[in-house]
C-alpha cells in the first residue's frame, strides 16, 4: 500500500457478516430438528429454543459494547492514502475465515435436535439476530456521529472477524457516503435515476 496507506474494512460490515449464515442454517437445523421427538419431547424443544433464541439475541447484542464505543469514540481521521475495503470483500473473507465454524455449528445444532428438538437451530439463529441488531446498533452509531468507522484489515486475524479483538488499538474514521455500504453495513441503495 502506497506511502503507508492501510487496506480498511468497515466494522458494522465485519459484525454483520456472520448474521445470515448463522440465522439459515439454525432456521434449516430447527427445521430439521422438528423430525425426530428427541429425549424431551417436540413441546418443550420448542419452548426451549424459543428461550435460547432471545437470550443469545441479547447477549451477542450487547457483548463488547462499551468497547465498540470506546474505539467509535476514538476513532481518527482516515488517511489519504488508506484503501477502503469493498462490503463484499469483507463479507467473503469473514466467511472464509468461519466456514468450518459455521458447519461444526450447524451439525451441531442438528445432532442436539435428537435430544433436544428445535433448541440447537434456535441458539444458532438468535446469534445470527443478534449479530444483525449490533450491526444496525453500529448504524445508528455512525449516523449520530456522522462517520463511518472502519478497522485495519490485517488487525482483525486470520478469520478476519474480530472487530473488537485484542489486535484492534483503534478505529478509523470516514464521511458517511464513504465506501459501498451504508450505515450498519448493508448494501448501499443507489438513487434511481429520474
Amino acid at each position: 500500500m502506497a506511502r503507508g496507506g492501510q487496506g480498511l474494512a468497515r466494522v458494522a460490515v465485519v459484525v454483520r457478516a456472520g448474521a445470515a449464515p448463522m440465522w439459515w442454517l439454525g432456521v434449516v437445523a430447527a427445521g430439521v430438528g422438528v423430525v425426530p421427538e428427541g429425549l424431551t419431547g417436540r413441546r418443550i424443544g420448542v419452548f426451549a429454543g424459543a428461550a435460547l433464541f432471545l437470550v443469545t439475541a441479547v447477549v451477542v447484542l450487547f457483548a463488547r459494547r462499551r468497547r465498540y464505543t470506546g474505539l467509535a469514540r476514538g476513532a481518527a481521521r482516515a488517511g489519504k492514502y488508506d484503501i477502503l475495503q469493498d462490503r463484499a470483500v469483507t463479507a467473503r473473507n469473514w466467511r472464509r475465515g468461519h466456514g468450518w465454524w459455521l458447519l461444526l455449528a450447524f451439525l451441531a445444532a442438528i445432532g442436539s435436535g435428537f435430544a433436544v428438538p428445535v433448541a440447537g437451530g434456535l441458539l444458532l439463529a438468535g446469534a445470527g439476530a443478534g449479530l444483525w441488531l449490533k450491526a444496525a446498533w453500529l448504524g445508528r452509531v455512525e449516523r449520530a456521529g456522522e462517520a463511518l468507522l472502519w478497522v485495519r484489515v490485517d488487525w482483525l486475524g486470520r478469520g478476519g472477524g474480530r472487530p473488537v479483538g485484542r489486535t484492534v488499538k483503534a478505529f478509523r474514521s470516514t464521511g458517511i457516503a464513504a465506501g459501498d455500504a451504508a450505515p450498519g453495513g448493508a448494501r448501499r441503495r443507489t438513487a434511481a435515476l429520474v
